[in-house]
């Protein structure tokens, strides 16, 4: 029994330091001296800021993560709540057709955003959209993603506390936010963490919409620090980290909700 313990914690260990590593190696390489980039020593010796300097004189990093975190924000808020509002109304209420929508609603997750790319860009043309940070917004406010998994949380809420509270006289809308949604922190934090996480990485979509370096970013690293005669690693990675502290700042605040999201799964 100890020996099987003892090899699932050492696989555990292997498998956190692998996913743990890359992450190690981006702010290594960024502490190094600019000339020493390419040194491939565990630990960077002696420690240099010089790397985050060149960042920050060479683009406007601060605004670029602001523009960024806001695009991110205004997207997860959006999913979050077009999901929170149609998966309630999945589960609170049966009409005709409801399997067949539900299906046609979950079903735009399987549809390759090469399909749609076209089509969307079109319209934001037509609307005075491109070149803007509302352009990438509008797009993304909806997700399947968000629908399906918010469902399948409120499918096993509680149907006599619902009844309870439409005997007492709350509306639906009353009854969403006064007793689903506090009954559902735990999922709602891990989904908002997911749903900001995959709004932040999304590189091809700005690129299209904005086509301009000093946006967001993702487009301000890639188009200012690889250039046609190599990247220049050390700016790379030291803006790289600072792309990373958001996401690390949220999860951190948000960990303990996603803990009990696991702990309450697995309680059921």
């Amino acid at each position: 029994m100890w020996l099987r313990t003892a090899v699932g914690h050492g696989v555990l260990a292997a498998l956190s330091l692998a996913c743990i590593f890359p992450i190690y190696w981006m702010y290594a390489t960024s502490l190094r001296r600019p000339e020493e980039v390419y040194n491939v020593s565990l630990f960077p010796w002696p420690l240099s800021v010089g790397n985050y300097t060149h960042v920050w004189d060479v683009i406007p990093i601060g605004r670029l993560i602001l523009n960024t975190f806001a695009v991110a924000a205004l997207i997860s808020v959006g999913q979050l709540l077009v999901g929170l509002l149609a998966a309630y109304a999945f589960t609170a209420w049966r009409f005709r057709g409801q399997t067949l929508l539900y299906l046609a609603f979950v079903g735009t997750w399987l549809v390759p955003f090469q399909v749609t790319m076209l089509p969307n860009y079109t319209l934001l043309y037509r609307l005075g959209l491109l070149n803007t940070l509302a352009g990438v917004i509008v797009p993304n406010l909806a997700s399947a993603l968000g629908v399906l998994l918010l469902r399948q949380h409120m499918a096993s809420f509680p149907r006599d506390l619902l009844d309870a509270a439409r005997m007492d006289g709350r509306s639906s809308w009353s009854i969403l936010w006064t007793v689903v949604v506090p009954n559902l922190r735990a999922p709602l934090a891990a989904l908002s963490i997911v749903l900001f996480i995959n709004a932040w990485n999304d590189y091809f979509w700005p690129a299209l919409v904005l086509q301009r370096a000093d946006s967001v970013v993702q487009l301000g690293l890639r188009g200012l620090f690889v250039g046609v005669e190599g990247p220049d690693w050390g700016g790379l990675m030291a803006g790289s980290g600072l792309a990373c502290l958001p996401i690390f700042g949220i999860y951190l605040l948000l960990q303990r909700h996603v803990v009990g999201a696991f702990v309450r799964s697995g309680l059921k």
